[in-house]
Parts: C-alpha cells; sequence; structure tokens
C-alpha cells in the first residue's frame, strides 16, 4: 500500500512538472506577451484558500501584498519558503502575504504546509489561470504589489535574501 501510494505521489509530481511546461511553452507560443511589468496595474483574481476563506486582490486595496507562486516539487520554492514563512508571521510586517501552489492538490499543499509547520496563507491554482494572468512561466515567481494595485516588484527564482527582500518591500513604502 506504502508503495502504490509513493508511486501515487510521483505520478502527480511529474503531471505538475509537465503541467507547469506546457503552460511556459504555450506562453511563448501566445500571440499576447503574457508578461507583467513594474508598475502596471496587478490583474484581480479571486481565489480560496486552503481554510475555505475567498479572497480577492482588492481585498487588499491600500495595503502592501507580497504574492508568491510556488510549487512543493520545486526545489526553489521549497529553499525559499521558511524565509516567506518568517515574513508572514513577523510581528513587524507590515505586508498582507498570500502563496499561491501551481496545480497541486489540496491534500498534497496541506500536508506539506503542515509537515514544514508553515502558517502562511495558502491557496490553490488548480486551472493555471491566476498564474497565466500573471505571466508566471517557472517557479517560484514572487510580485510585490503596493495600496493601490500597482506592482512594484517582479522576483522571478528563488529569493535568498531576506535584507534584499525587506528592501524591495520597502520601495513600495516610498512610492505609497
Amino acid at each position: 500500500m506504502r508503495r502504490l501510494f509513493e508511486f501515487l505521489i510521483i505520478i502527480a509530481a511529474v503531471a505538475a512538472a509537465a503541467w507547469v511546461l506546457y503552460h511556459s511553452i504555450h506562453n511563448e507560443n501566445s500571440t499576447s506577451t503574457g508578461t507583467i511589468e513594474v508598475d502596471a496595474i496587478a490583474p484581480e483574481f479571486e481565489i480560496t484558500t486552503l481554510t475555505g476563506e475567498k479572497v480577492q486582490l482588492k481585498d487588499y486595496r491600500g495595503q502592501r501584498v507580497l504574492i508568491n507562486f510556488w510549487a512543493s516539487w520545486c526545489k526553489p520554492c521549497v529553499r525559499e519558503m521558511p524565509l516567506l514563512n518568517n515574513l508572514h508571521t513577523s510581528s513587524n510586517s507590515q505586508v498582507e502575504t498570500l502563496f499561491i501552489n501551481v496545480g497541486e492538490s489540496k491534500a498534497t499543499v496541506s500536508d506539506y504546509l503542515k509537515d514544514h509547520q508553515f502558517s502562511l496563507p495558502a491557496a490553490i491554482d488548480v486551472t493555471g489561470r491566476i498564474s497565466n494572468l500573471y505571466g508566471v512561466a517557472a517557479l517560484p515567481a514572487t510580485f510585490i504589489i503596493d495600496g493601490e494595485g500597482h506592482i512594484r516588484n517582479a522576483i522571478l527564482g528563488e529569493i535568498t535574501d531576506f535584507t534584499l527582500l525587506q528592501e524591495w518591500l520597502n520601495i513600495t513604502d516610498s512610492v505609497n
């Protein structure tokens, strides 16, 4: 039974990787640019968190928001997650955070967060609609949005430096 479970997990990880690869190729062949530029208005979306709460980007108007697209099979995502969780749990952080998993099951995401004792607010972009809105072709991808809904920074790839992340977040302070 355990081997079957392990086999199913491997199949799910391969399927998720194939999905991301397909969408990155699809985005490259698309007639639209599929890219988000700094200072652009962040695309609106609605998503349901793992706790069942419906969240819309407009709910965060007036606040800085960090949106992180990730997956548990993505090694750079896994490496940056403790740093991002620290940002989320920091009592002096004035940044709202939303972690959008790309394409994994609710059970996989819930188990991953529980196993690593992360308390961050997570939702799952099952269809890839939101990651496509943001032009996400590879993981991880992080967007910092100011209180007026403008994208102030787009970080494509792993975030490894908490101080640098704080600097990026402080840039939105000077703009707001």
